[in-house]
């Protein structure tokens, strides 16, 4: 006997085809009612983070974005993007007086990469600096590429306007157009230097310029990075600068970018601090003052008896230490002052002092 199919009824069929799951028209519709909704594939690409239609730059979402190791979690560093707000437009006022054109500076992005895949990343031909920063003991990273390389030859050595520049593939860039880039990417950072001044002084020198980004290696392939994407305008002409700046490199002065602005200190509250401060000063410390140590035998020790003698390797001229439970703090000469035993300081209580003292003996 066959099994009997429960019909839907009409309410069903009609509240299925408004939610746009079946069409009531298709011959299994009936048979699907009442299942669990099955996801289409456009659905499936979607909450796996898969789609043609991107490219391999595009932000990926969903799974695909979790177990993608090429993608770095970027650390929001809010004074950084104000140092580069301020970066921007220095550039734009000394690029123009730099070539004498309208030039327009803008910021497209700030993202987080590995220095690995950035190398590879780069479109050639290109000229790759390699700079210094001096007080972060590290380096950095700065790439032009080819379309702003001819437009900077181009204005300065006083090009047609209106027309763009001329790009003449598979050669190598001469000198002169070398020298050129070279002067440019020093006026970029005597700005970054200028930039980050009211945050700390940081010197930006150039190292030497690369067009093999195999000899522009600052940084192992799987270390992280922040990538600022700078776009320059010349009005029909221009390109890309592209900063790069190892998080190794910006680790030092790592809490002052995560400042949300300049002077912030995280919640500290200056009545709690001048209150432990005041009650450090009143508080009671105790302090020894050590004439002489010897090292005996534990026989020796439970072997005392009243009139022993026990001769110590101490002069009336020598020092004793004053300390503050197993710290010592000072030296000084025993004496007395009125009825009492006192203890001359005779070198300073701070370490730094200490040790200034001892190189000038």
């Amino acid at each position: 006997m066959d099994d009997e199919i429960e019909q839907p009824t009409d309410q069903q069929v009609a509240d299925l085809a408004a939610a746009g799951g079946w069409d009531p028209s298709e011959p299994d519709a009936e048979a699907l009612i009442g299942s669990e909704r099955i996801l289409n594939q456009d659905e499936i690409d979607s909450l796996l983070g898969f789609d043609l239609t991107d490219d391999e730059v595009a932000e990926r979402t969903g799974i695909r974005a979790i177990i993608n190791s090429a993608l770095v979690s970027y650390e929001r560093l809010p004074m950084l993007e104000i140092v580069f707000d301020r970066l921007v437009r220095l550039m734009t006022t000394s690029l123009r007086n730099f070539t004498s054109d309208n030039v327009e500076v803008s910021l497209d992005n700030i993202s987080s990469i590995r220095f690995g895949d950035y190398l590879n990343s780069i479109p050639l031909p290109a000229i790759l600096s390699v700079f210094r920063a001096e007080e972060l003991d590290n380096y950095g990273l700065l790439t032009v590429d080819s379309n702003l390389i001819y437009s900077i030859v181009d204005v300065l050595l006083g090009g047609r306007r209106g027309t763009a520049a001329m790009r003449i593939e598979g050669r190598p860039y001469t000198t002169i157009e070398r020298v050129l880039v070279q002067r440019m990417i020093e006026v970029v950072l005597a700005d970054a230097k200028a930039a980050f001044e009211p945050l700390t002084p940081v010197n930006f020198v150039l190292d030497r310029l690369e067009t093999n980004p195999r000899f522009a290696a600052i940084a192992r392939p799987a270390n992280a990075a922040i990538l600022v994407k700078l776009r320059i305008d010349m009005e029909d002409r221009g390109g890309r600068i592209e900063l790069l700046l190892p998080y190794a490199t910006l680790e030092p002065i790592r809490k002052m970018l995560l400042q949300q602005f300049m002077g912030e200190k995280f919640g500290r509250d200056n009545i709690w601090e001048s209150h432990l401060a005041t009650e450090l000063w009143t508080t009671q410390v105790e302090v020894r003052a050590v004439l002489d140590e010897l090292q005996m035998r534990l026989e020796d020790v439970l072997n005392f008896k009243v009139g022993d003698t026990v001769m110590l390797n101490a002069t009336p001229d020598s020092l004793v230490e004053l300390r503050s439970g197993q710290i010592p703090l000072t030296r000084g000469h025993m004496g007395r002052r009125n009825h009492n035993i006192a203890v001359r300081v005779q070198a300073p209580l701070s370490p730094a002092a200490r040790k200034a003292v001892q190189r000038m003996k």
